[in-house]
């Protein structure tokens, strides 16, 4: 993509990207399994541009669900043999940005991706803006969108169901990632809001308000580890509705139990507010007594049978009160029964 180019797809359109690995291949690796995974270029790409974008009510198809031309499998069956040979997978990633500025993607539906639908690095201006982002629970690494290293990015009033982190911020060694704004989404199957597991270039100012996710695995997620930890801070959960959820909160310093190093991850200034589930386990785990999780709970609201999983935290609470109660607390307000109209489908065109 060039600056100041917009891509319009119109309603029933299908832009469908080639399943032959030659025509992303670096190196002749792409379409194979080594210990690097960095074999191919992505089918989109924008990079260093200004402006632009794609929009319209069509569909850009990854087909990663077809067979690999020449081949006898599938981008998604070739990563989920990497899982199982402890490898990594040379698969191309539907869309990449790279160091560019003021993208906008209005509309447009992004349809099984090989591997990660939109992901993100140092790019300084981006909206989403009712997207649709849909692809099977089973497809392997397949996040939906991936800030990373960036700046000024805006998910509104988009719909996301796919087989890894519907939307996962990071910030790796290429440095911060912050101004992030989440409002009015709607997340399915996948698992969940994710922040991490790359937090060492320090990630803060998160809002995140009006969201649903209605059978993702983790819901509201914040992971890291000692190999990759960092600082994340100033991060806003407001007005959230969650049901189906294995862990709906999982705020976890040991993503990696055997992750080992120095960059320690320290999650604080972590507020949620108005936020409603069902049942499942509520992990808030820092690090240790000096590298303790910071967070306030302000109308925190599950299901009696819901179960807390605290270490090494410091929890505030607010007027709105917790339930089920905190270990040596009392007990908060009545479940609230303000998410009955919050759920919707996923929509079709």
């Amino acid at each position: 993509m060039k600056s100041g180019v917009t891509l319009w797809l119109d309603r029933d359109a299908v832009l469908a990207a080639t399943t032959d690995p030659r025509a992303y291949d670096n190196d002749g690796r792409c379409g194979t399994l080594d210990d690097k995974g960095n074999g191919c270029r992505p089918f989109i790409l924008f990079k260093g541009t200004q402006g632009g974008g794609i929009v319209g009510e069509g569909v850009i198809d990854g087909q990663g669900g077809q067979a690999m031309f020449g081949h006898s499998e599938t981008w998604w069956q070739l990563a989920r043999r990497a899982q199982t040979e402890s490898n990594k997978q040379n698969i191309p990633r539907l869309i990449q940005i790279d160091h560019a500025h003021d993208i906008t993607f209005y509309k447009v539906t992004l349809h099984n991706a090989p591997n990660f639908h939109v992901a993100m690095n140092g790019v300084q201006g981006a909206t989403f803006w009712d997207v649709r982002i849909d692809t099977p629970a089973d497809a392997r690494n397949t996040d939906g969108i991936d800030p990373g290293a960036s700046q000024d990015v805006t998910i509104a009033h988009s719909f996301i169901r796919t087989g890894d982190d519907n939307v996962a911020i990071k910030a790796g060694s290429g440095g911060a990632t912050r101004y992030i704004s989440l409002t009015d989404n709607h997340f399915y199957w996948g698992h969940g809001l994710s922040i991490g597991s790359e937090t060492v270039g320090g990630v803060s100012d998160i809002l995140v308000r009006g969201l649903t996710l209605d059978g993702t695995t983790s819901g509201l997620r914040i992971k890291s580890d000692a190999s990759r930890g960092g600082v994340v801070s100033n991060v806003r959960y407001e007005h959230v509705c969650l049901r189906n959820n294995r862990r709906p909160i999982d705020f976890d310093t040991r993503y990696d139990a055997k992750a080992q190093g120095s960059e320690i991850p320290v999650f604080r200034d972590i507020v949620l507010r108005d936020v409603v589930g069902a049942s499942g386990d509520l992990v808030l785990r820092g690090y240790d007594d000096t590298h303790q999780l910071d967070i306030t709970l302000d109308g925190v609201r599950f299901a009696a049978d819901a179960r807390w999983q605290i270490a090494f935290a410091r929890i505030e609470t607010g007027p709105g009160g917790v339930r089920p109660a905190l270990p040596g607390k009392s007990q908060g307000s009545e479940v609230y029964a303000g998410c009955a109209g919050s759920w919707v489908s996923f929509p079709g065109r």
